[in-house]
């Protein structure tokens, strides 16, 4: 199986950059073949126009570079079938529209068993509105059929511009991973585990919340169990002196739910709720930075259920105005604030019942 990731974006975005990167820090360069494909069209690459065909060239690292021109899926399907590279990362003209390699890379008829793994997306965050005005249809092609988009050049950026950009980017694709951490700060390793795999830290607590609940469930269960036992006996008992069983029924009835039940599901029956029915979660990614005594008074606030909704669980990892990241979490009543890792971009995300997600948003500042 060979993975195809094609890593697009406009002249000068960072494109050849980031491959580097990952060439360097997280791949095996020498199993790895990159495509520089001008798609079509005659390629210009230092200054000299190339005949349309196939250039083959091996780089320092081991990894075979080819400049792909005119017929590219017959190209593809040649280099596939000579090199069987365990990836090729395909770096596309930077007009190009990125639905249409996309498209060409799932129509490459070749014997080699092939999957197009990711489609990256490069922004230059300085330029994002500007190209989006200029340049519309060619640029939000880009963002649209992106599954990760990587902002390059935050580093110097302020955070209104910023968020400007992202504003851009999430009208058009509310569903790409964004990442907006500037590169020097992450590990290659990091970035290619986000374009594969995205983590998504909304699943990862909605998993735990559950968890939390089917151990309530079992437990009460087990509980209920021990008591219908025991309520049979009685039941018995009762039958065999005569005794109408009305009050024991309304006994089981309040059992149902325990006055001192703690799983957040109050006026639920048990029996006919799932976590994910009962739980709802709010939560945003965010360049935004914090301070530690600001994310310790957010949390502190997060146990006022009347204006915030039944918490169970909040985590985030954001940037601090230190330079250093914050990780954070949260269960009622007790919270923790701690140093923690760069990550591609701050992530922040709430779990609970009847969540007041205006007000979350106001606390959050988002």
């Amino acid at each position: 199986m060979t993975k195809i990731d094609i890593f697009s974006g406009f002249l000068g975005a960072g494109k050849t950059t980031l491959i580097k990167k990952l060439l360097k820090e997280a791949l095996d360069a020498s199993k790895v073949v990159l495509i520089e494909n001008e798609f079509g069209e005659i390629g210009i690459d230092g200054g000299f126009l190339k005949e349309a065909g196939v250039e083959i060239k091996e780089m320092n690292s081991g990894c075979i570079c080819c400049s792909l021109v005119g017929d590219f899926g017959s190209s593809l399907a040649e280099v596939l079938e000579k090199y069987h590279p365990e990836r090729i990362l395909i770096e596309p003209s930077g007009v190009g529209k990125l639905s249409d390699v996309m498209k060409a890379v799932q129509k490459v008829d070749t014997d080699v068993e092939v999957t197009l793994n990711s489609a990256v997306v490069v922004v230059d965050a300085n330029k994002c509105k500007m190209y989006a005005k200029n340049f519309g249809e060619f640029f939000l092609n880009q963002i649209e059929h992106a599954g990760t988009i990587i902002l390059s050049r935050t580093a110097d950026i302020s955070e209104s511009k910023l968020n400007a950009a992202l504003e851009i980017i999430r009208e058009h694709n509310s569903k790409a991973t964004v990442i907006t951490t500037p590169w020097e700060q992450l590990d290659g390793k990091q970035i290619l585990e986000t374009i594969e795999n995205a983590k998504d830290l909304e699943s990862e607590l909605m998993a735990e919340v559950a968890a939390m609940h089917d151990e309530h469930e079992h437990h009460h269960d087990h509980d209920h169990d021990e008591h219908e036992h025991h309520h049979d006996h009685e039941h018995h008992d009762h039958e065999h002196h005569g005794h109408d069983h009305h009050n024991d029924d309304e006994h089981e009835h309040h059992h149902d739910h325990d006055d001192e039940c703690t799983c957040g599901c109050h006026d639920h029956d048990h029996g006919h709720h799932h976590a994910d029915d009962v739980f709802t979660s709010w939560g945003f990614e965010t360049p935004k930075t914090y301070t530690k005594e600001q994310l310790e008074e957010i949390l502190e606030k997060l146990d006022d259920a009347k204006t915030y909704g039944s918490i169970l669980r909040a985590k985030g990892m954001v940037a601090s105005d230190s330079g250093k990241w914050l990780d954070f979490d949260y269960v009622p009543g007790e919270s923790n604030v701690r140093e923690g890792a760069p990550e591609v971009t701050g992530k922040i995300c709430v779990i609970g019942a009847e969540l007041n997600e205006e007000n979350l948003e106001t606390l959050f500042a988002k």
